[in-house]
């Protein structure tokens, strides 16, 4: 029975202290050169000593037009003299106490906000689906762009290796740019880059291959893919089940299963505004981990090693994981508010990791998360997703969680975001 708390190692001989991994989680620090400073060294020192035998980073991006949020870590190109030190520091905080770090490289494609681009590149003219106005028309990518997208995330993987990143994880889930690809909802074209799962996953096969050539068979390549978007004729779990075997077969080090997208958060254990389209392996929606069972059909067929993130709380649940053939179990929220919430529960101070339900549950209209009106349901996931991100800026600080309205948490993001721009 492997134990959360052993050491081990993938098969491309990558050593871990331990089996737990924070998973990436954006975090908006970087102001508007894009470059990690020192909140993102604070906060990354704070997490390598938090007990985690892997950090993941959040969204770093590979075209400044095309930000997950204002604040992102950017690298579309060479990096300054400056910029190469700056990253350096960053690694060697993530890197410390012989933690593993590794970058998610990404592009959000059409889940790019109106204020950073009101019409985005993705795979078609296919806007999202949510009420507000936040996201634009998106203008359908050309060929020649496509293959100019494969280049940057090859770029960014040598750029993270040249730092001193251990790995980098190819984000491919969550409605970003490549999880676009790969939905018949959101890509409708019918060129070599659309139509086919074949076609679908074009964009993503051929990125994992320029990558892998960009840093060598030495350097850890992962990638971050839905289990299914959970919509109804979107990405589904038996095309999941095929690409985790064209992945296995490209030499991918290890393959993260999510779900959702913007749309159907399901990566959150949120409902989106149309009914959730569950897989035929049902949903672990009742259980602490969302993906295990999801995960357990993947590995009866052929997969990369695997990780799975999404709602593990308790010490129990995160054994019955890995006692099913999962490599490691990922936590984000926890983390959050609390650095070292990892290292006491390994070392036996508590019995499970911090929940933050009691908190975000805060006045009359937060308690109507199920409201029959569209915008109250799509702002009350953004303001829950708020919460965590003012947590995350008072550990980057030095600081500790405070008590906080997710509601005006919205407004204090809102205002953080503006001066990101």
């Amino acid at each position: 029975m492997p134990d959360v708390n052993e050491a081990f190692s993938l098969p491309n001989g990558q050593h871990f202290r331990n089996r737990i991994a924070k998973a990436a989680m954006t975090e908006g620090l970087a102001f508007r050169d894009g470059l990690p400073n020192a909140a993102h060294e604070t906060l990354y020192r704070r997490w390598a000593d938090g007990g985690c035998g892997l950090l993941i980073t959040g969204n770093v991006q590979v075209d400044r037009g095309h930000l997950e949020r204002p604040g992102n870590v950017i690298v579309d190109g060479p990096l300054s003299d400056e910029g190469k030190a700056a990253w350096a520091r960053w690694a060697a905080a993530a890197t410390a106490g012989n933690t593993q770090a590794w970058v998610q490289i990404s592009h959000a494609g059409r889940q790019t906000q109106k204020n950073v681009n009101p019409h985005p590149r993705a795979p078609s003219a296919v806007p999202l689906a949510l009420p507000g106005g936040q996201f634009g028309m998106p203008h359908p990518l050309t060929g020649i762009e496509i293959q100019d997208l494969i280049a940057r995330f090859a770029n960014a993987a040598a750029v993270s290796r040249e730092a001193g990143f251990t790995g980098v994880q190819i984000h491919a889930a969550h409605g970003y740019l490549i999880s676009q690809f790969l939905s018949p909802l959101a890509n409708l074209r019918r060129d070599e880059w659309g139509g086919s799962l074949e076609n679908r996953a074009r964009f993503l096969i051929e990125t994992v291959k320029a990558v892998r050539a960009a840093v060598g068979a030495d350097f850890t390549v992962s990638v971050k893919l839905n289990s299914a978007d959970f919509q109804k004729g979107g990405f589904a779990f038996d095309e999941c089940l095929t690409v985790a075997g064209w992945l296995a077969d490209l030499g991918v080090d290890c393959l993260e299963l999510s779900g959702g997208t913007y749309e159907q958060p399901a990566m959150m254990d949120m409902d989106g505004l149309a009914p959730r389209e569950e897989p035929k392996q049902q949903s672990t929606r009742q259980r602490e981990a969302y993906f295990v069972q999801l995960a357990r059909a993947l590995m009866a067929a052929k997969t990369p090693p695997l990780m799975v993130t999404g709602g593990f709380r308790s010490l129990n649940a995160m054994q019955d994981a890995l006692a099913s053939g999962i490599a490691f179990v990922g936590v984000g929220r926890p983390l959050c508010a609390d650095p070292t919430c990892v290292a006491e529960l390994l070392e036996g101070h508590i019995e499970e990791l911090p929940r933050d339900e009691e908190r975000l549950a805060i006045g009359p209209w937060w308690l109507s998360p199920t409201s029959p009106f569209k915008l109250v349901r799509t702002m009350n996931g953004f303001a829950a997703q708020a919460w965590y991100y003012q947590q995350l800026r008072r550990v980057a600080a030095g600081g500790v969680a405070e008590k906080l309205n997710p509601f005006k948490a919205f407004l204090a993001e809102d205002k953080e975001n503006k001066a990101r721009l």
